[in-house]
């Protein structure tokens, strides 16, 4: 993925995350036999939020705690696209949010999760891989610490990103210059 760089922000915000909850068509392992080593892992479906309950969403961290985000006051958006469940989300609406937006722009928190009841499934006996063929209803999208999906990301993103700074070097640099001028012209005057 391209860290959302060639897309547009979805939503206007100084605190705007986005990332893939989840990716299509790439297993990741969900729990390994401590016995005998068999890893059994889960891959959804490209074709699995067809008919999916994706009322009012909201975002968490870890799955619990805060909303941080939600669908029906727009501070949310959860779709699928060609790469898996896109969200993107304006972390700006409460303290809990606006440091929960520090920790992913800083890179402190770079992965997510959902939750999710499944509405079909299918197993392959032979890869120990369970298929999601289809989500019945989504309740929560979350940034978290440790995901099960290692497939996942979420990051900070700003359209303007490296201008501000510029902007701010190159407002200092003419303060230093006019400062530096009128001291020349304080002293000349003297």
């Amino acid at each position: 993925m391209d860290g959302g760089q060639g897309r547009e922000k979805r939503i206007d915000s100084d605190c705007y995350v986005e990332g893939y909850a989840s990716t299509f068509n790439d297993p990741y392992v969900l729990w390994e036999d401590p016995f005998d080593g068999t890893k059994y892992r889960e891959v959804i479906s490209p074709d699995a939020f067809a008919d999916t309950d994706m009322s009012d969403i909201i975002m968490q961290f870890d799955h619990c705690g805060d909303v941080l985000a939600r669908l029906s006051n727009g501070t949310l958006v959860v779709e699928p696209d060609e790469h898996g469940l896109f969200i993107a989300a304006d972390l700006s609406k409460s303290v809990a949010a606006r440091s929960r937006f520090e920790e992913i722009d800083n890179g402190l928190v770079t992965r997510m999760s959902w939750a999710f009841t499944i509405g079909a499934s299918e197993y392959d006996r032979d890869t120990h891989t369970t298929t999601i063929t289809r989500v019945k209803k989504i309740y929560d999208v979350s940034a978290v610490s440790l995901p099960a999906d290692p497939n996942t990301e979420i990051s900070a993103r700003n359209l303007l990103s490296g201008v501000i700074e510029k902007s701010r070097g190159e407002h200092a640099r003419r303060r230093n210059a006019l400062i530096r001028a009128r001291a020349v012209m304080a002293i000349a005057t003297n």
